[in-house]
């Protein structure tokens, strides 16, 4: 019998070949699958980024929008907004001297003299006639002073709280343009009628002596609150931004989830999306101090800067805080998923972090603590624990009323150190011999 092939079996060769021409053959389909599928993959990625820049540029006008529609439809929001301007320097002398000019130009010299006797009131008109600039200069520093008595009096606080709480309908008819009220919008400017202050301090003159001062008129004066060329064109903005309210939001977050799930790279598509959410309202935040310094520059020169800086500074309070809100929730969430993925550092943080809570484990276990049953139930259900912690997170911040920077840092490090217990009680138990127990003897 021979050792070559039989006739009806094909030599090796011929195998080898078959495999060969089966290996390019599904080599091939493969790579048609493989292309097929990327020119597929091709527009919906494109659709991908496309919907995820546009909730990008979407934040920062959602965090305006939210400011905006907290800024007129809430009162409490709106009167915790303006309060602390009460108690501002800067804006109490602006009051003071505006309130000081208004009285002045109703007070006239023979009016201090009505109460004196007829006879004798020729005499000192001519005695008082040429010192009647030195006259006017006390009078007005006497007014003065009792318009700073009233606008730094504990009570001013309260009557400028309650005064913004009754008018804060008018808030509405001032960012449209139309009607009256205690805040108006004229052309360009917006601003607040002094005439409660000025009938305070009216009562302080009579109070002091000059009973003449209660038969002055009702005297309406303006204070500027916001004044600028583009008012006109912020109010537009604005109306449209109320309008919008809180749906933008929720459509800036659907569209960077939308283009999160039609991204081939879903994980590395949420970090994008969410440091790009956090530059896109970090630039918002840093044209909010760069437009103060324009805004300031451009004033009228008979407007208090420090005034008007503080009365900005109040308005954008917690538009700022929100820019912060936004900023720590994108990073927070973009550095959970980036820890989440299957990178290399990723894994060595992952790594440590096991690591440790490993080696508290163990000391607890050579101290004598035991989970007992908690132990195993804790590793076999905890994925269910994982997600439940994070959706308790994720309820929390969405229920807090307004929530800041520093509450969205502080429920992260809660769900850190939950999910660490978790993990520490998840953990397998060490497999470290137990102490020899010697066998008894035995003696035959």
């Amino acid at each position: 019998m021979t050792n070559g092939a039989s006739p009806d079996r094909p030599d090796r060769s011929e195998l080898d070949d078959l495999r060969a021409r089966l290996a390019a053959l599904e080599a091939e389909r493969n790579g048609r699958r493989a292309t097929g599928s990327r020119a597929r993959r091709r527009p919906a990625s494109a659709l991908a980024a496309v919907l995820l820049v546009l909730g990008c540029l979407l934040a920062p006008l959602a965090v305006v929008a939210t400011w905006a529609a907290d800024l007129v439809g809430d009162t409490d929001r709106y009167v915790a907004t303006v309060a602390p301007l009460a108690s501002e320097p800067a804006v109490q002398d602006a009051a003071a001297n505006r309130v000081t000019d208004a009285l002045m130009d109703r007070i006239h010299l023979p009016t201090l003299l009505a109460d004196v006797a007829p006879k004798d009131r020729p005499l000192l008109e001519k005695a008082l006639g040429g010192l009647g600039g030195g006259l006017e200069n006390a009078m007005r520093g006497f007014v003065h002073d009792q318009a700073r008595k009233a606008v730094a009096s504990k009570t001013f606080a309260t009557v400028w709280t309650d005064a913004n709480r009754r008018v804060h309908a008018s808030l509405d008819k001032a960012l449209t343009g139309a009607g009256g009220g205690a805040v108006q919008l004229k052309g360009d400017t917006v601003t607040l009628d002094l005439a409660p202050l000025i009938e305070d301090v009216k009562k302080r003159m009579v109070q002091a002596g000059l009973t003449f001062a209660s038969r002055l008129p009702t005297v309406h004066t303006q204070f500027t609150l916001v004044e600028s060329q583009q008012v006109g064109k912020v109010r537009t903005y604005l109306r449209l931004l109320r309008i919008a309210g809180n749906w933008l939001p929720v459509l800036a977050v659907l569209l960077i989830a939308a283009g999160v799930l039609l991204s081939l790279r879903r994980r590395r598509a949420l970090v994008a999306g969410c440091l790009g959410a956090a530059v896109a309202t970090a630039v918002l935040g840093i044209g909010l101090r760069v437009f103060r310094v324009f805004y300031l520059d451009r004033l009228p020169a008979d407007v208090s800067q420090d005034a008007a800086g503080a009365v900005y500074d109040t308005l954008t309070r917690f538009l700022g805080t929100a820019v912060r809100t936004v900023i720590v929730l994108a990073v927070v969430i973009a550095l959970g998923a980036w820890l989440t993925g299957a990178g290399p550092r990723a894994a060595v943080v992952r790594g440590l972090w096991t690591d440790g809570i490993g080696a508290a484990r163990g000391t607890a276990e050579h101290a004598g603590l035991r989970t007992g049953p908690v132990g195993p139930f804790v590793r076999r259900y905890r994925a269910w624990f994982t997600w439940v912690l994070v959706g308790v997170a994720v309820l929390v911040c969405l229920l807090w009323p307004y929530p800041t920077g520093w509450v969205v840092l502080g429920i992260a490090l809660c769900l850190l150190f939950a999910l660490a217990v978790v993990e520490f009680l998840a953990a397998e138990p060490s497999q470290e011999p137990g102490p020899r127990t010697s066998k008894p003897v035995e003696h035959g």
